[in-house]
């Protein structure tokens, strides 16, 4: 196995042990991205002369036997909206494409101080809006196990680095799917944290009541190790929990699981080879020990609904500090106005612009209490049923995306398409719910994801769930 192969668990343990370097292990992934990076567009911009600098820095450390924490030496990817001092960061976006960050966020200052090897940062669909990461302003990232395939959205570039081993681990940013969705179709582990439980500060706000920073992983347990990293409550994000931080709390068996499958999510709009594969883990879950039942979800299928009201409004009050006037491009006009116009005309792209549109129109007068006060209502029930529905299970599964892997330019232009491709996945987001996608299985040699929702901060026991099923698989 070449080391950019290990997982962090298991590069972790050879660098405690001496049996090879934190230099070698990035420069075997720093050597990987050489080699696919050109074809796949993972990664918009590579670190490596800082990520060797780093990665000899946390050598001397463990050599005088210091370890500043359990990624000291680790090499890792952000998202290009996650601020890393110094860098350049545009979230996939042509108005920021000279854009410096100027701090640190809270999440990349934490896996700093722990030593973290940063190699670079990864491709996503423009301001994180889209399933597939074709709606990047730098090109399509592409599907390390079909490069004519999408890799997900909106954090692709992560997904991909991650499964083609440009890295041990990447972060993202969960507002409707985009860690799981993507982490199902490129096939590794993508976890969203519960609402709170990571610090926004620092992330570019796409659905501030919505996007939360989780981590892209190669086994269920590095994925914990990845979140153990970044959370707690900051002072900077006000929506931080205090709530008891994350540990994580394996299982051997799962004999006192109760599984429920909510009966809205079974019905159709699903590849059938991909319901037949996520059904096949839920057999094999009970013969771990997990007792398997049907529940009532109420609400499921106004999720999406209420989803694409609350985002797009979100979408547009916060993207309207992006004029040309603060930071990023800055196209001229005649009149201020103009300049307007023109900045965020020849700056957003189409999916951008669609997005903010629709927002602007659902907060206008005479549509906000139809539109979006009704949809915060239905989130309010959504919330509910989820916790009734926790009453009586202690995990939720689903397949993680419809469909797998499509093709490129297949559903570019049909938005709505495009959009059900979440249908699974936003009822985490807009309940504030932690979940998890594990890979569980293959349809036309594509990976399928197996979506996994636990109760609020909830995560040890959705994580050591996720575990028994991931160690039980031939």
């Amino acid at each position: 196995m070449k080391l950019n192969e290990l997982t962090i668990t298991e590069a972790r343990s050879k660098l405690d042990a001496g049996e090879i370097t934190s230099e070698q292990l990035a420069k075997s992934c720093l050597d990987e991205i050489e080699n696919l990076n050109p074809s796949l567009n993972a990664y918009l911009e590579v670190y490596a002369a800082d990520a060797m600098a780093a990665a000899r820095l946390a050598d001397e450390r463990m050599s005088r036997g210091e370890r500043l924490g359990v990624l000291d030496g680790i090499p890792l990817a952000l998202k290009d909206n996650m601020l890393d001092q110094d860098r350049h960061i545009t979230s996939g976006s042509k108005i920021l494409e000279k854009h410096v960050a100027a701090y640190d966020g809270t999440a990349v200052r934490k896996l700093k101080e722990q030593g973290a090897v940063i190699l670079g940062r990864t491709n996503m669909d423009e301001f994180a809006m889209g399933s597939s990461t074709e709606f990047s302003a730098y090109g399509p990232t592409k599907n390390p196990r079909d490069l004519e395939r999408v890799p997900g959205g909106s954090s692709g570039g992560s997904a991909a680095a991650v499964a083609a081993n440009l890295c041990l681990g990447a972060f993202g940013s969960d507002t409707g799917g985009s860690i799981r969705q993507p982490a199902a179709l490129c096939g590794c582990v993508g976890l969203k944290p519960t609402y709170g439980r990571v610090s926004r500060y620092g992330l570019m706000a796409m659905a501030s009541s919505l996007d939360q920073i989780g981590p892209f992983a190669k086994s269920v347990e590095d994925a914990a190790l990845m979140l153990q990293a970044i959370q707690g409550a900051d002072p900077q994000d006000q929506t931080t929990s205090e709530e008891k931080p994350f540990a994580p709390a394996w299982r051997e068996n799962l004999s006192d699981v109760r599984i429920g499958l909510p009966r809205q999510a079974w019905g159709q709009g699903m590849h059938p080879e991909i319901k037949a594969s996520v059904m096949q883990a839920i057999k094999q879950m009970e013969q771990l020990g997990a007792q398997v039942k049907d529940v009532d979800l109420p609400y499921a299928d106004e999720a999406l609904a209420a989803y694409y009201v609350i985002m797009p409004c979100e979408v547009s009050a916060n993207l309207a500090r992006f004029d040309g006037m603060r930071y990023g491009l800055r196209e001229k006009g005649l009149a201020l106005f103009e300049t307007y116009a023109r900045t965020r005309a020849h700056g957003f792209g189409s999916e951008a612009r669609r997005r903010i549109l629709l927002g602007t129109y659902a907060l206008s007068r005479g549509y906000y209490d139809a539109y979006y006060l009704q949809a915060k209502r239905v989130q309010t029930l959504i919330k509910r049923a989820y916790e009734a529905a926790f009453r009586d299970v202690d995990v939720l599964i689903t397949p993680t995306a419809p469909n797998p892997a499509f093709r490129l330019g297949e559903k570019t232009t049909d938005p709505l398409t495009m959009y059900l491709e979440d249908v699974f996945t936003v009822g985490a987001n807009v309940s504030g719910l932690p979940a998890i996608s594990v890979p569980c299985g293959l349809v036309e040699n594509l990976p399928v994801g197996m979506h996994m929702i636990g109760p609020a901060f909830g995560e040890a026991d959705l994580l050591a769930a996720a575990r028994v099923y991931e160690e039980s698989k031939p």
